[in-house]
């Protein structure tokens, strides 16, 4: 594998897929993995959160060659292009890799890197778990109930990129053809409009939900419940409900039961190691996370939903300076945290790396270095139950010494050696 632009490591070997139907790899000693520090406060968390994860790998007799790749600013400096070519097919032929946040605009400017380097990579499926660490503080009483792991289908919905502009001239053509050919007529207002399209295929809808119910089998978990406004978005959100319920009825056989069946014809007990596959209204959702967050295990989402629940979700757990995230296609996984890249804190070496430190725990996972994912996640919990943390905690706990990004880190390090 040769990328003209890239410095690839002399040491480590590429992990290799021994079988893409269940995403089972060989993974070398010392793995080459890409990382990717991001915008604005990804150059503090990213190699904040490298440091643990070598750490972590060497405590278990691992190593890692790490391979700097670009996109964003990084890659603008230095290659004149938001994404190069090099950065997505590295990414692709490693099978692994992390990444930092990447800047957005509102409004103008370029489309989503994030979104564009999940469609290229067909990372299909967005995984957010949830789950609160001792000692961080939290907004509701008992946060230890939110224990959820969020499956948000990545590629379509309308994060699609399909749209135009009100200035753009194909506007007009669409609205024509929305009136006049499809006969809604009295429903865009007169004057200047933006309009998109919101796809939702069975293929996109099948193979998240496939990959939700799948991890609940494999994790012990008891229920994964489809997220929608199938109610108001019918032939959408309402066939992603409709195609989600396909694959658990056709394709699990006695491991997994639906809700309706559980009641009519169970009286609502649940057999041994069967998975409940039930439906929620996505507004009622964000209500009941909240008020039953004990009842739910596995979401699986469409796009937009998936991002407002699970970042309603990590509200519950401390903010998202502690969500963890990774994106996984066939055989493929890049990690990023969920929060953003808040350009006004970059370079100041201030703000939390917990969440990008727990997105190398879910690659980790991944590896199967499961012994190294424990060992990281129990450090940063130890360090912030010591109540050693960065601004953020700190502002908010009584007493505690206040940490620097990288100071941060180091204590993480001193928990895992």
């Amino acid at each position: 594998m040769a990328y003209d632009t890239l410095d690839v490591p002399e040491k480590g070997e590429s992990v290799t897929v021994l079988d893409e139907t269940t995403d089972a790899l060989e993974v070398p000693e010392t793995p080459v993995i890409p990382i990717l520090y991001g915008d604005g406060i990804g150059t503090d968390v990213g190699p904040a959160a490298q440091s643990v994860l070598e750490a972590g790998a060497r405590a278990t007799g691992r190593d890692i060659a790490w391979l700097r790749i670009y996109a964003g600013e990084s890659a603008r400096d230095r290659y004149g292009v938001n994404l190069p070519t090099d950065t997505v097919e590295a990414i692709r032929d490693f099978r692994v890799g992390i990444k930092g946040p990447l800047t957005t605009p509102v409004g103008a400017g370029y489309r989503s890197l994030n979104v564009a380097l999940r469609q290229r990579l067909d990372t299909y499926a967005n995984v957010r778990p949830t789950y609160h660490l001792d000692g961080v503080p939290s907004p509701v009483t008992h946060p230890e109930q939110m224990d959820m792991v969020t499956f948000r289908e990545n590629t379509e919905d309308v994060y699609g990129g399909i749209e135009w502009d009100h200035e753009d001239e194909d506007v007009e053509r669409v609205r024509a053809f929305v009136e006049d050919e499809m006969g809604f007529d009295d429903t865009i207002h007169d004057g200047p409009v933006g309009i998109g399209v919101k796809p939702i295929t069975e293929f996109g809808t099948k193979r998240l939900v496939r990959k939700a119910i799948d991890y609940a089998l494999e994790e012990g978990r008891d229920t994964v419940t489809l997220v929608h406004k199938g109610n108001i978005m019918k032939f959408t959100e309402g066939q992603f409900r409709d195609w989600g319920y396909e694959v658990a009825e056709q394709e699990y056989g006695d491991e997994v039961i639906t809700e309706d069946t559980l009641w009519e014809e169970r009286d609502g007990e649940q057999p041994d190691q069967a998975v409940v596959v039930n439906d929620r209204i996505a507004d009622n959702m964000l209500q009941q996370v909240l008020t039953r967050t004990e009842n739910y295990d596995v979401l699986a989402t469409m796009n937009l939903n998936g991002d407002y629940i699970s970042d309603a979700c990590g509200a519950q757990i401390g903010g998202l300076g502690i969500a963890p995230g990774a994106n996984f296609g066939d055989a493929l996984c890049l990690a990023e945290p969920v929060h953003g890249s808040a350009p006004k804190y970059a370079g100041q070496d201030k703000v939390n790396p917990t969440a990008m430190i727990l997105s190398g725990v879910l690659m980790f996972e991944y590896l199967g270095w499961n012994d190294a994912a424990t060992l990281v996640r129990d450090a940063v919990e130890e360090t912030i139950v010591s109540k050693r943390v960065t601004y953020d905690l700190h502002r908010q706990i009584d007493g505690g010494e206040k940490l620097s990004t990288s100071g941060f880190a180091d204590a993480v390090v001193e928990n895992i050696e």
